[in-house]
């Protein structure tokens, strides 16, 4: 019975090879765009993909190009109908990402790959508009490398082309042009990074001018780093009650969502006046990109409402309620020095109508915390007190009844609001599961029913216990909602229900974490230890690399000397690193073209003289052919040196053992300048 046919092939073909290898890269390259791109692009450039690796493999023809075309046409209706435009960053992305899976099926000829290749490099730069993390840039590098060594081996000839010779040399010519980068980093004017661009998307830490009752629960399985920070002239970081980083204030409630206050509102409440007694705290603060339009900054820093605060490339406003709003969301990395005063006051001054959008509450919503809140201030052992200690009583009063209450502190509460429209009422009265969102939102809504002026803080609250390379880690998991309240003579003053539910997750810094991966189960120590140093060395890469700016390159040319360091000097000494760059490469291409042993170089001064004897020598022929050249040209005259070049042609490629062929070449030489005299004298 005859052995069934493998349907695979034996042995990869050159072809077959280079397309599984190219095609390889290519996922690589598009691997770390999927988690920016809609599930059905990343789902359709991988179907394309696998399709072109099986017809590689089963060495089947390429599709038509009708075929071609038809996806391309869906691709780019799909994005139309998902981004309602083919421009912008996140629609030109996903249209380049499809472009090149569709171009690896029309492998036709070597152009094409060159289109593939430099399509693949221009994804791998796309790569930094979203992320410049130490983690992307090694990527990026082994991308590199890899297009570079598929370059190279789409210009070696024959069937047998090495993939390791190939992907040497792309590492040699890597290794030579990180110098030049190098250089360039340091010297290039700086100028706003592309990163920059606005972005409508939304933050990864769940802050922004809108919350909905119970999002914030998603951000705790983020625990990626928000911001880092350490603490400048000998400061001592505040206890853990005052480290809040003030975020997004929201006072709009409509019963599910909270938002910012309208334009109306800021300008009835008027100007707080802020005061910052006591000292202050300076800190360097680190910030990742965030993409809110608020800098979270530690309370509280100071800057009158409607002052500016400017840092490279973005200038920010101090807003009514406090905090420094940014006109477009941050989306690149900022590095910044402020100040920070935890015994703040504000809000001496307000009156009347400026208080009234901290009191509003949707009509007809949640009426028995409103019961609630009123029968409990109703209480006769309020009656008697100041309105400045009644206001502080009423508050201490919800606070304690958090505590004694069954209420419990959850990242999975479920869903609030599925069976009816009173959220509060359903967490306050029923349920009591929640997280910080949940109790800050109810707390203001039992503020406000009492007739309390209360309004909603988001930010971020509490570091790591064990600062990093000398920073303290604000993590996204981190992020807190808490509540400003109202009182007369002493203005806006904080409190956190969720200390009083979860006081570890205050006092102490410790914020709900998800069930953590099989290594931080197995050894908790270990995934720490092995995070720590991680993180420690993206800090590093930050600090260094990445919040590389122009005054570190006029710090830079002080240490190189020069007296008053601009623009201008800073051009000067980037084109003469540039002028000394290019005369080095030049040396060292001659360098390279030199003869590399004692025969080429006696060979290359053989084929000089010929020339100079007006004969057709060059280095590919062999003595024999140029004693058969110069006996055709001068006759008798050239007996002696056609003797003695067929006498070096059987020196060095005979069987006998060669006697120092320098000593003929010398005597050929001497020959050959004798006869170049007489002929020249001849005539």
């Amino acid at each position: 019975m005859a052995k069934p046919r493998s349907p695979l092939p034996q042995r990869l073909t050159r072809d077959t090879r280079d397309s599984l290898f190219l095609l390889a890269l290519i996922a690589a390259v598009i691997a770390p765009h999927l988690g920016h791109l809609p599930w059905w692009a990343g789902a359709i450039a991988a179907l394309v993909i696998a399709w072109r690796g099986w017809l590689s493999w089963r060495q089947r023809p390429l599709p038509g190009r009708w075929l071609l075309l038809a996806v391309l046409a869906l691709y780019s209706g799909l994005t139309w109908l998902n981004f309602r435009t083919l421009l912008g960053r996140e629609a030109g992305i996903t249209l380049l990402v499809v472009l090149l899976a569709l171009k690896t099926l029309e492998l036709r000829a070597r152009r094409d790959a060159y289109v593939v290749f430099f399509l693949g490099f221009f994804l791998v730069l796309a790569q930094f508009l979203y992320s410049q993390s130490l983690l992307v840039g090694l990527w990026m590098l082994g991308a590199v490398w890899g297009l570079l060594a598929a370059l190279v081996l789409a210009q070696m000839p024959g069937p047998s082309a090495s993939l390791r010779v190939a992907a040497t040399h792309a590492a040699r010519t890597t290794a030579l042009g990180l110098p030049v980068m190098v250089a360039l980093f340091l010297l290039f004017p700086r100028i706003a990074p592309l990163w920059g661009v606005p972005s409508d998307a939304v933050g990864r830490t769940g802050l922004s001018n809108q919350l909905d009752f119970g999002a914030m629960s998603e951000i705790a399985n983020d625990d990626g780093i928000a911001m880092r920070l350490r603490f400048l002239d000998g400061s001592a970081p505040p206890p853990p009650e005052q480290r809040y980083f003030r975020g997004p204030v929201l006072t709009r409630f409509d019963g599910k969502t909270w938002r910012a206050p309208s334009p109306a509102q800021n300008w009835m409440r008027g100007q707080d006046r802020l005061q910052l007694p006591g000292p202050a705290l300076r800190y360097e603060l680190t910030l990742e990109p965030l993409r809110i339009p608020v800098l979270p900054l530690l309370e509280m820093s100071p800057g009158a409402v409607g002052s500016p605060l400017s840092l490279p490339d973005l200038t920010l406003t101090r807003s009514p309620e406090l905090q420094w709003s940014a006109p477009r969301p941050i989306t690149e990395r900022l590095r910044l020095t402020a100040e920070a005063h935890p015994r703040w006051q504000a809000g001496l001054e307000r009156r009347g109508v400026q208080l009234a959008a901290e009191l509003e509450l949707p009509p007809g919503l949640n009426p028995r915390t409103l019961a609630w809140a009123q029968t409990l201030a109703s209480q006769p052992r309020f009656r008697s007190l100041g309105p400045a200690e009644h206001v502080e009583a009423l508050v201490q009063a919800v606070l304690q009844h958090i505590r004694s209450a069954d209420f419990t502190y959850t990242l999975a509460p479920g869903r609030y609001g599925e069976d009816s429209p009173h959220v509060i009422d359903e967490f306050w009265l029923d349920r009591r599961l929640g997280f910080c969102e949940h109790f800050a939102s109810a707390f203001v809504v039992v503020m406000r029913a009492m007739g309390i002026p209360a309004r909603l803080v988001t930010g971020f609250q509490g570091w790591d216990a064990e600062p990093q390379d000398g920073y303290y880690v604000v993590r996204n998991a981190q992020a807190h909602a808490w509540v400003e309240y109202w009182t007369p003579g002493r203005g806006w003053r904080r409190a956190d229900p969720t200390a009083a539910v979860a006081p570890n997750r205050v006092v102490q810094g410790q914020a709900l974490r998800p069930a953590p991966g099989v290594i931080g189960q197995l050894n908790p120590t270990l995934w720490r230890a092995l995070r720590g140093a991680w993180e420690t060395l993206d800090n590093r890469w930050a600090q260094w690399v990445l919040n590389y700016s122009r005054q570190n390159q006029f710090d830079l040319l002080k240490g190189l000397g020069v007296a008053r360091p601009d623009w201008a000097a800073l051009g000067q000494v980037l084109a003469g690193v540039i002028l000394v760059a290019s005369l080095a490469g030049a040396a060292w291409l001659r360098w390279q073209a030199r003869p590399r042993d004692a025969w080429s170089r006696l060979r290359a001064e053989l084929v000089a003289e010929l020339i100079r004897l007006q004969l057709p020598a060059h280095d590919g022929q062999t003595p024999r052919t140029w004693a058969a050249l110069i006996e055709h040209r001068y006759g008798a005259q050239s007996a002696e040196l056609a003797r003695l070049l067929r006498q070096l042609d059987e020196l060095r490629y005979g069987r006998r053992t060669p006697a120092p062929i320098a000593t003929i070449a010398r005597e050929i030489l001497s020959c050959a300048r004798k006869l170049r005299h007489l002929t020249s004298a001849g005539r």
